[in-house]
């Protein structure tokens, strides 16, 4: 005997209902002397037998979907937005930053706590936002920033940015990005005066965070926390990437630069707890540090360009 949820006839009539009437599966139901769980089987019957086909108009003019639908679904990953690669790697992190503003628009919402990291890209994401809407937003940078070089790259200059563009709050992070010993930044976490932002840390929607890796011309080596020769020792010990000044290998393992860490700020690891966790890199040179990241899933949503995000698709 014919099943009712393989009735051909039965399932057309439901999507004519569903579809084309506008009727709730419930009413559904109620009109045909059907269960709303054997409802919603016929609907999902008709399309697995393609008796219904759902098109969304304009989905074609989206000319990386189907890249980030399968990046999504490789990596475990909420979100990804890809973009065109620039002519230059500046090019490229202009490009991730007016995606980022965009993305940013609708992603915060009214009374969100979000923390921001440091860099170039994000520096580019800022001065790209126009006309946020979202209120009562709360922006504290994720690690320190005492430096004297370019200062507008710093997570402080940048959440401050930030908060009053969105007419928000600041919270500041009075303590320098990285000290000399890990006794000292274990002394400053415990500082008072640091506390209300160090709370935060918690209790953060959304974290927006560059990933860098060991280069001469990186971030972390622009701002000055970090030496030539250290960058060169971090190199040789097959260091892939870092967030918020912490680095891990291509599997997203910090443990062989425990020692590396003296950062005032956010441990990475607390950045898969928060529910938006947002990488925003490109070029293909930052594959191995984006790989990591995704891998410790220190990020769940990821901004990069298209060169970028098709190497990520090659991989596993």
């Amino acid at each position: 005997m014919k099943k009712v949820v393989d009735d051909p006839r039965l399932m057309i009539k439901v999507c004519d209902l569903y579809y084309n009437q506008d009727a709730s599966q419930q009413q559904i139901g109620k009109q045909l002397g059907l269960s709303r769980p054997t409802v919603a089987r016929l609907l999902a019957s008709a399309r697995e037998q393609q008796i219904v086909e759902i098109r969304i108009p304009g989905l074609e003019t989206l000319e990386y979907w189907e890249l980030e639908k399968k990046l999504e679904a490789q990596y475990g990953l909420r979100e990804v937005l890809v973009v065109a690669s620039g002519d230059s790697q500046e090019d490229t992190e202009k490009a991730l930053g007016n995606a980022a503003a965009g993305y940013l628009q609708y992603l915060i919402k009214d009374g969100d706590i979000v923390g921001v990291s440091m860099g170039t890209t994000l520096y580019h994401m800022v001065s790209a936002i126009e006309a946020p809407k979202a209120e009562d937003v709360t922006f504290v940078p994720l690690i320190g920033g005492m430096g004297r070089l370019r200062t507008e790259l710093h997570a402080g200059s940048l959440a401050e940015k930030l908060s009053r563009m969105f007419d928000g709050a600041f919270v500041p992070l009075h303590a320098p990005a990285r000290v000399s010993g890990r006794q000292i930044r274990e002394e400053l976490m415990k500082e008072e005066s640091l506390l209300s932002a160090i709370v935060l840390f918690g209790k953060l929607d959304v974290a927006l965070v560059g990933i860098g890796y060991p280069n001469e011309h990186s971030a972390i080596q622009a701002t000055g926390y970090f030496k030539a020769n250290e960058l060169e020792s971090l190199i040789k010990r097959r260091a892939a990437g870092e967030l918020c000044m912490q680095f891990y290998d291509d599997a997203g393992d910090t443990a062989p630069f425990r020692g590396d860490n003296n950062v005032v700020g956010i441990d990475i690891h607390r950045l898969r707890k928060v529910p938006r966790s947002v990488g925003i890199a490109g070029g293909t040179d930052k594959l191995p540090a984006i790989l990591g990241a995704v891998r410790g899933r220190y990020i769940n949503t990821l901004i990069t360009d298209v060169g970028c995000a098709r190497a990520l698709a090659s991989k596993e």
